[in-house]
């Protein structure tokens, strides 16, 4: 497995296989390819029928910037073979192509192609959860200590920029007020669940305040504001969201908060590595279903959790998201993401309660679900898979 930096990526929303990917790899391209003047992309699959509402062809004009033109070609019936999320890049003098290049965004902002080009650094020797847990248990070790084993005490470095940008965004996203952009007219609504989870007390009080927190990440995501891939753009506001509740409830310190990220980030990598975090690939279960899993894990270890009770907090994270489609309403990460984010980091928080709650021991492990999911994502049918086709997508365009 690569380094956790690669699931926890720091840059704008709405979307990180849409808008962050693309952007990518038109800065790639450009680079490899100084002078050139007009060059053609043309997406296909789930970019050419979602990537309107995700802003695509804004995210790749803005890379490419007035000195260089960027032709677009949207294909939505046709796929490239690798995955749902295919661009094919042509350098262009006049109207003879010189140079041509497919690539494919696979989620959370990473990108892919056939010659290896995005191949990083192999930081971890282990891609399955269960071996984790035995090195953790054959060394006496926390999940956190087994990323700082691998990548070095420098990984919090990244993380502690990591925390600062989830924080932000969360504090922005409670100031800011009005209207999301986009045909919708969807309002923002994190700032008024703040100021009434603060004049309530109990549950309703701790409920209110992971909604909100969830729901001003989401929206600053859906507003293009800075945001953390967590594993994606997304679903993004799930491990803030718990994190900065914990470290407000609980008076936690920053430190454990860093240490509960690393695993969040362990958590998340073995899904990426394993399975898949794209939406355009096995659905919303891939995205919340992941950040699901980390945040509970996250919080299972932060509130004191044994390696086994975090693994079993993540497993259920997981487990209790198979089958989530992805069905954005006009394309746009606004309906039912932002919502989704709320309720599921609520449900990360219970996980992790209940996990704690008992001795570690359950019957499912965390590669099984993995290994599920994925299966699931190949038996769903494309259109619940960020196509904007089917499900809610298709319904609200019959309302």
């Amino acid at each position: 497995m690569q380094s956790i930096k690669e699931i926890f990526r720091i840059g704008y929303g709405p979307s990180s296989s849409h808008t962050m990917g693309p952007g990518r790899a038109v800065r790639f391209f450009m680079d490899g390819h100084p002078g050139m003047t007009r060059f053609r992309v043309t997406l296909y699959g789930s970019l050419a029928l979602t990537g309107r509402g995700h802003g695509t062809d804004e995210a790749i004009r803005k890379v490419a910037g007035d000195a260089v033109e960027a032709e677009i070609v949207w294909q939505p019936g046709e796929s490239l073979p690798r995955h749902p999320n295919g661009m094919r890049f042509e350098a262009l003098d006049g109207e003879r192509v010189t140079d041509s290049w497919e690539v494919y965004s696979v989620g959370g902002g990473a990108l892919w192609d056939d010659k290896g080009t995005f191949d990083g650094e192999e930081v971890y020797p282990d891609v399955k959860m269960a071996d984790v847990l035995e090195w953790c248990q054959r060394e006496g070790r926390s999940l956190s200590e087994y990323v700082e084993a691998h990548e070095g005490p420098g990984i919090y470095d990244h993380l502690e920029r990591v925390w600062r940008v989830m924080q932000d965004a969360i504090r922005n996203g409670l100031e800011n007020e009005g209207v999301l952009p986009g045909t919708l007219r969807l309002a923002r609504k994190a700032a008024a669940y703040h100021a009434r989870a603060r004049q309530s007390a109990g549950t309703l009080r701790h409920m209110g305040l992971v909604f909100a927190a969830a729901l001003a990440v989401a929206e600053e995501n859906a507003g293009g504001g800075l945001v953390v891939t967590a594993p994606t753009c997304g679903a993004a506001g799930v491990v803030p969201s718990v994190l900065y509740f914990l470290r407000q409830d609980q008076d936690i310190s920053d430190h454990r908060v860093l240490k509960g990220l690393a695993t969040a980030g362990l958590i998340g990598n073995i899904v990426k590595t394993h399975g898949s975090i794209s939406g355009a690939e096995v659905g919303c279960q891939g995205e919340l279903g992941t950040a699901c899993a980390m945040a509970a894990g996250a919080a299972a270890q932060i509130l004191g959790g044994s390696p086994m009770q975090v693994e079993y907090a993540a497993e259920m994270g997981f487990e209790h998201n198979l089958g989530l489609t992805c069905d954005p309403v006009g394309g746009y990460v606004q309906i039912p993401c932002i919502e989704r984010n709320a309720f599921i980091s609520q449900k990360a928080r219970e996980c992790a309660i209940y996990a704690l709650f008992s001795d570690g021991r359950h019957k499912v492990s965390f590669d099984d679900v993995v290994e599920t999911m994925m299966q699931t994502g190949r038996d769903m049918q494309a259109k619940y898979r960020e196509t904007g086709l089917g499900g809610l997508a298709r319904a609200y365009h019959a309302f």
